[in-house]
């Protein structure tokens, strides 16, 4: 039996193909523009639906411009079970297109096996008819179909992936020929199918009182008209809404890093002029505003005041009560500094507890002295740091403008010069800057700032002054000496900046570098194993005074791998007496981790038997002015240094008698039994490089320095002949 085709439908069939195509070419760029996974998934459960209904639509236009004969019909279940066919292949259709990558071997399968989807659904829906006896296929037209419906999935599933991305040129214009090419490859394919059926002569249509093909076709056609275009239409819509979502977010996030940025520059300028423990402004702001102040009065004949204030003893509340406690009294002395100017003042914080106060809205050097008297009357008022009563001092420095610098820089020095001057001469007062300041006070300020750099600038250096055995006369020890040669005052004696530094806590810097460079030179004589001998330090108050401080220095000689028992540590009658408590304790700790610990000046003023067994040291150095006295003062003096040599081998204690310049003080050291002896007679502080030469033939260098002594020869050994480098 022959059917015809309608050509109305067929043309139909062949538009809805290509509707189709176009729809699933435009979902599958939708669902790949989507990041939120969640729409991702509704979209692509929806468009399988469209997709889906568009391709069934196409079959079954397809299927009512068949005509036979006979009256048809349609199965209702089996044709809804097509319809569902249709709607999974799309969807694993899209889903497959929307990946990330399209491989070949998922093209291949893909293809394979949406093609035998469309197939299954074209040839389900042939089913719906239910002809008796059964359709008979051609079989080389059959399996054309099939072959075209996997090829046409192939291309369908390239094209879309390809065109998935709306950015490229002439997108929309690929879209509809891609549409167009493949609506041809479906309708080819479901034509062909339709090519292979063939109907036996007196078949009948068992479903022929089953869907009406007057309503199916209006149901169809309903369904590609409202479905598609409501589908490409809503798809529009969305993506349109989600650019403009994007845009919006774009806006915002562009106004937030806008806000950021703004944010960014005030916290940066913030940075650049203020300081950032207390709020006010830095050197650079500082600078800033005495240049103004100089333009200003320079213009119009006035005068100005600048005001450099130090805390005293500020050093100590870190120390004692740690350095968070330190930064809230620097906090609250800035406060208090504020309500002591007027607003067109300036206050500023140059760096640890220095601040500056700029007075220009003040009445000349009078009322900025009354000013700087208020200042000394609030710093005193207690200051409540963590529930902690503290009572502070300051030293203040004024220098007026024009009369004490016309310069940024010379107005600063002045008035630092000023402010130390009230430091050096009782502190807790103020002082304006006198051109009759003595030199040695501007020495003093240089020495203080230099102090800050020397370390860095590797201006220290070490000496070594040798001590020998009193009976053997061989060296046993050496005593470590500091040296600074600062590039513009020249060679600054340890007697002179030793006591700067210890006022102002830069002792403790300096103190760690000289216990580092001893165990630089130890582990360098061990390397070369040259003889071991102990290598003595000096420590001041201020280095005892630091919490931890025996494990700090610890710490320094373990990581530098050298054993304590290279090192003592000398400190001073003086030092130790000034806190017994600290000092026994300290000692203890020392010689618990493995130093000896010597008492050096012993008998200077304040000497006790007590505190002397109290402390059990290794060594007690006998002071320079008992060695003098050995000569200066005859039996008198061959008895005091007599009686402490007797009272510290008593406690066990080696005596070092320092000083030692002539061959007399030499001979009744060694007739009293003393233990060691140093001094310029012996040996002067060595370099480095002298004192390693030294150490390379010790046994040498003692036979010839003792043959000198014998031949009562006043020079020094050829050791201490040598110039220091």
């Amino acid at each position: 039996m022959q059917g015809s085709y309608n050509p109305y439908l067929v043309a139909l069939s062949l538009l809805v193909a290509m509707f189709a195509s176009y729809t699933a070419l435009d979902l599958a760029a939708r669902i790949g523009s989507l990041r939120d996974s969640r729409k991702r998934l509704l979209w692509l459960v929806g468009g399988a639906v469209a997709m889906g209904m568009g391709i069934w639509s196409m079959h079954f236009i397809g299927m009512l411009a068949f005509r036979m004969p006979i009256q048809l019909g349609y199965d209702p279940l089996i044709t809804v079970c097509s319809m569902l066919i249709a709607i999974v292949i799309s969807g694993f259709a899209l889903y497959v297109v929307t990946q990330n990558e399209m491989s070949r071997t998922r093209l291949a399968v893909g293809g394979v096996l949406m093609g035998l989807g469309v197939a299954a659904m074209h040839y389900t829906g042939m089913a719906a008819l239910r002809m008796h006896p059964g359709i008979v296929y051609s079989a080389g037209l059959f399996w054309a179909s099939i072959a075209i419906a996997i090829a046409a999935s192939w291309v369908a599933l390239w094209i879309a992936f390809t065109l998935r991305h709306g950015e490229q040129k002439y997108v929309l214009l690929k879209r509809c020929a891609a549409g167009f090419v493949m609506g041809l490859a479906i309708a080819g394919m479901h034509y062909t199918g339709m090519a292979a059926a063939n109907f036996p002569m007196g078949s009948i249509c068992a479903a022929s009182n089953g869907v009406n093909t007057s309503w199916l076709a209006f149901t169809v056609a309903g369904a590609t008209l409202l479905v598609l275009p409501m589908t490409l239409m809503y798809s529009m819509l969305d993506a349109r809404y989600d650019l403009q979502e994007f845009q919006l977010n774009a806006s915002l996030e562009k106004a937030n890093l806008s806000a950021s940025l703004a944010e960014a520059n005030e916290r940066l300028l913030a940075m650049a002029t203020e300081d950032t423990l207390t709020g006010l402004p830095n050197r650079n702001s500082l600078i800033e505003r005495i240049e103004n102040a100089i333009i200003v009065a320079r213009s119009g004949g006035r005068t100005f005041v600048l005001m450099f204030i130090d805390l005293d003893e500020f050093k100590t509340v870190n120390d004692s009560l740690g350095h968070t406690a330190g930064d809230k009294l620097l906090q609250e002395v800035a406060r208090r500094l504020l309500e002591c100017v007027r607003a067109g003042d300036t206050v500023a914080r140059l760096s640890g507890d220095e601040f500056v106060v700029l007075l220009e809205e003040q009445g000349g050097r009078k009322a900025a002295a009354e000013v700087a008297r208020q200042i000394l009357e609030r710093m005193q008022r207690a200051f409540f740091i963590n529930g902690t009563p503290l009572r502070m001092t300051a030293s203040v420095g004024l220098a007026a403008y024009p009369e004490d610098g016309e310069s940024v820089e010379g107005l600063l020095k002045n008035a630092d010069m000023a402010m130390y001057d009230a430091k050096q001469n009782g502190r807790n007062s103020y002082r304006y800057f006198d051109a009759g300041m003595s030199e040695a006070l501007a020495r003093t300020l240089a020495i203080h700032r230099g102090l800050t750099e020397a370390i860095e600038q590797q201006q220290f250096s070490l000496r070594f002054q040798p001590k020998f055995s009193g009976a053997r006369r061989q060296m046993v020890g050496a005593e470590v000496l500091i040296r600074w040669q600062h590039p513009k005052l020249g060679e600054i004696p340890p007697l002179e900046f030793i006591p700067i530094a210890e006022r102002t806590g830069q002792i403790v810097p300096i103190g760690n570098w000289v216990i580092g460079e001893v165990c630089r030179y130890v582990r360098r004589w061990k390397q070369a194993r040259m003889s071991a001998i102990k290598l003595a330090i000096n420590l001041s108050c201020e280095q005892l005074r630091q919490p931890g401080y025996v494990d700090s220095v610890l710490a320094i000689v373990n990581a530098a791998g050298v054993e304590p028992d290279w090192i003592m540590f000398e400190m001073t009658e003086t030092v130790a007496m000034r806190d017994v408590e600290m000092s026994a304790e300290v000692i203890r700790r020392f010689q618990g981790a493995g130093f000896d610990v010597a008492i050096d000046d012993f008998g200077k003023g304040y000497s006790s038997l007590a505190y002397l067994q109290q402390f059990r040291v290794k060594q007690l150095k006998i002071d320079r002015f008992f060695v003098e006295g050995l000569d200066r003062h005859g039996e008198e003096g061959y008895a005091m240094v007599s009686a402490i040599i007797s009272m510290a081998h008593a406690l066990e204690m080696a005596v070092v008698a320092e000083g030692v310049e002539t061959h007399s003080q030499l001979a009744q050291l060694r007739r009293l039994d003393c233990d060691e002896v140093q001094g310029f007679l012996l040996a002067r502080p060595l370099t480095a490089r002298r004192f390693e030469e030294l150490l390379a033939q010790p046994q040498q260098a003692a036979q010839e320095q003792d043959s000198r002594l014998r031949s009562r020869s006043w020079s020094f050994s050829r050791w201490s002949e040598r110039e220091v480098e």
